[in-house]
């Protein structure tokens, strides 16, 4: 996901420009402090107390110069035009948070909104079109029919969410000025590993993400990928 973001962001802006970039659902910090370490200016928004708490805690350990970078915000997706003005940032994004949001095109809407006039919109969302491959590989069968007609799902947490479908999203993104630029499949190969199993380091670590970057960017594997990151050009 990291390396299929920074080259979209590669081709994009000029190299050794400072974005400036909000993460909505940045979750516990780990992509916006990655891109604040990078240089970039970045605000990440959270909704969640106990994992902006973690993100704040995370921050407070590195530099002061990417403390300074880096602002966040107690606050829910579904508001950004509350928090920011409408161009503030060069980028945008949404990772992970879409499938728990029950209006999925209002909340896209509001975040193309945020982007300057070229900038990048990047979503990653649950497949919808690949719902019955892991119980199916897990020879789950009743979930696996089940999940060829349905969106909504169980994730590994317990909670009810919903995946979507490339098709959908990118009819949406047309329709918000923000229309797909590329996407890319993730999690091809390793969605099924177990929640406990530890991935391998060193070459064998080097060899797999090798493996999805390839099936990420490639079909048919990329469309039966669990997730997709999606990225959408805000119209000039």
């Amino acid at each position: 996901m990291a390396r299929q973001l920074d080259e979209q962001l590669a081709a994009r802006f000029p190299v050794g420009r400072r974005l400036r970039v909000l993460d909505v659902g940045m979750g516990r910090g780990a992509q916006a402090l990655r891109l604040a370490r990078a240089g970039h200016k970045v605000t990440g928004l959270e909704s969640d107390p106990d994992l902006l708490k973690a993100a704040r805690e995370a921050l407070a350990h590195e530099p002061e110069g990417i403390r300074e970078r880096f602002r966040a915000v107690e606050g829910d997706g579904r508001e950004t035009g509350v928090h920011f003005l409408p161009g503030s940032f060069d980028v945008v994004l949404c990772h992970g948070a879409l499938m728990y949001v029950e209006d999925r095109d209002a909340m896209l809407a509001g975040l193309a909104r945020m982007l300057a006039p070229g900038g990048l919109l990047s979503l990653l969302v649950r497949n919808a079109d690949a719902l019955a491959l892991r119980p199916g590989l897990a020879g789950d069968w009743d979930t696996a029919l089940t999940a060829f007609d349905r969106d909504a799902y169980t994730d590994r947490l317990g909670l009810r969410v919903r995946g979507d479908r490339l098709a959908s999203v990118t009819a949406t993104l047309a329709g918000i000025a923000a229309p797909l630029h590329t996407w890319y499949g993730v999690r091809v190969f390793t969605d099924g590993a177990a929640d406990d199993v530890q991935p391998p380091s060193g070459e064998e670590l080097a060899r797999l993400l090798a493996a999805e970057d390839r099936a990420g960017r490639t079909d048919p594997y990329r469309s039966v990928a669990a997730l997709l990151h999606l990225c959408g050009v805000r119209g000039q």
